[in-house]
């Protein structure tokens, strides 16, 4: 089944296993399988620790940690809204990069301060 790609912006399609297939067949594919399996597997050399691969056991702790972290942090006061702001605005936001909504959340409560009626 095909999910509609539907972030605004993005470039990315989706495509169903068929179809992949079908355009591996056709010599459409981005991927040259001949160079991925003509490399061969990578081999610990023993010098450097920090090159030395995970063994099972620590993997399966990598992702169980990582399942753990994932989502919203515990005790986040946080709300989920949906409000409209003009497209100036969002974009000077967004032009500064990633963290643009903390920003934001971090404009507006420092206006706040000065602007409380208590």
């Amino acid at each position: 089944m095909k999910e509609a790609n539907t972030m605004a912006g993005s470039k990315m399609t989706s495509k169903t296993t068929d179809e992949m297939r079908a355009a591996r067949k056709r010599g459409e594919s981005k991927t040259d399988f001949a160079k991925v399996r003509a490399k061969t597997p990578y081999v610990w050399d023993g010098k450097d620790k920090d090159d030395q691969p995970l063994t099972r056991e620590e993997m399966r702790a990598g992702i169980e940690t990582y399942r753990k972290q994932r989502g919203r942090p515990a005790g986040s006061d946080k709300e989920s809204t949906t409000i409209r702001f003009d497209r100036d605005v969002l974009a000077a936001f967004r032009a500064a990069g990633p963290g643009w909504q903390t920003r934001m959340n971090a404009a507006l409560r420092d206006w706040l301060k000065t602007h409380s009626s208590a």
